[in-house]
């Protein structure tokens, strides 16, 4: 049995927790409902995007890490990241958070 939530309710959990905190949350891609990754972009006032998934650790476990980061020098790579990555995992969750310390929101 895997105690893992579905993927659609963690991503709404998130959404739901944000904005009840008076930020903005949009979901920008909606994977597979039960068991689709969750990526979370993190910006705040729609500045400095930070991408976070989870990645496996070396204790055997998966931690949340900061993926890829926005340049200020090269703003539209990171959005061409997001759509590639998007496109390399179409049953993934791309939820985007616009909050201060969004990274709080982190399940």
């Amino acid at each position: 049995m895997d105690a893992r939530l579905p993927a659609r309710l963690e991503a709404m959990g998130v959404i739901r927790a944000v904005e009840s905190a008076g930020g903005f949350a949009a979901v920008l891609q909606r994977g597979e409902p039960d068991s689709g990754a969750l990526l979370l972009v993190i910006l705040e006032k729609d500045y400095n995007s930070k991408l976070y998934e989870r990645m496996p650790s070396a204790t055997g476990g998966r931690e949340w890490v900061c993926a890829k980061q926005q340049d200020a020098e090269k703003p539209d790579e990171f959005s061409e990241y997001l759509a590639r990555r998007g496109r390399q995992d179409p049953d993934s969750w791309i939820i985007e958070l616009d909050i201060a310390q969004g990274e709080r929101f982190i399940p």
